[in-house]
């Protein structure tokens, strides 16, 4: 069992993290953990945040709240922010981590459908998040808001399409965030975690040797950093690697 859990960097603040199950998002929650987060985990599958939830009691003998939520259900979202109001009175930590792919191919061969649900998990979801959890951070002392972007978003990018297009989107939303939250004491920022070992890259980049790449749990430092109290920046852009 973790001896940081009472004073780790993030102990006694509450994190909720998108996408947890697995890859990225379940890295930064056993990361949160190790810090002394109280985590609230969202994600789809209630399988994969059954079986993280066990292996932080492990690590920290602490168990988090389990959240399976499709977050392309919008009203469930506003419910979800009742509901930790209603349980903690304030959230010290969001972090946007949850987003899909899609296809990678010319613009006018992507089936509407398709276009919607990468602009709906991506981007719509996290204003969404925004909008109800604004409130409860500006109740934390420190509230800090974590988003996970993409170097795709830079600039034009032949057939990463819809994703590219979401990202580039969902930083320009952050950044607004963070202009109008700087009279507060909550914090937005982006963080690019570039070249990791997760499903989504092996789905971009098939050719590619996982290998050569950091694994999730290399990259989270920076995510560590940023939900803390201490962390002050805001509208930041930060490279985890």
């Amino acid at each position: 069992m973790s001896s940081t859990v009472g004073t780790g960097r993030l102990a006694g603040r509450v994190a909720l993290v998108t996408g947890a199950s697995r890859g990225i998002g379940a890295a930064i929650s056993r990361a949160y953990a190790k810090e002394g987060a109280d985590l609230v985990l969202v994600s789809r599958t209630t399988g994969g945040l059954e079986e993280l939830d066990d292996e932080i009691r492990g690590l920290t003998g602490k168990s988090s709240l389990l959240v399976p939520l499709d977050l392309k259900d919008f009203d469930a979202i506003d419910r979800l922010g009742a509901a930790l109001y209603e349980r903690y009175g304030r959230l010290d930590v969001l972090v946007g981590n949850a987003g899909i792919l899609g296809t990678l191919s010319p613009l006018g061969h992507i089936a509407p459908k398709e276009f919607q649900e990468v602009i709906d998990l991506n981007l719509t979801a996290n204003w969404r998040l925004l909008r109800v959890m604004d409130p409860l951070l500006r109740q934390s002392e420190a509230g800090r808001a974590i988003f996970v972007t993409s170097g795709a978003a830079k600039g034009p990018r032949a057939y990463w399409g819809t994703y590219a297009i979401s990202k580039a989107a969902l930083e320009m939303m952050v950044g607004i965030y963070a202009q109008e939250i700087q009279q507060t004491k909550v914090r937005a920022n982006l963080i690019d975690p570039g070249r990791t070992r997760t499903r989504m890259r092996a789905k971009a980049y098939p050719g590619e040797d996982p290998m050569s790449l950091k694994t999730p749990d290399e990259i989270v430092e920076p995510f560590v950093t940023l939900a803390s109290a201490a962390f002050t920046g805001n509208g930041e852009r930060v490279k985890a690697q």
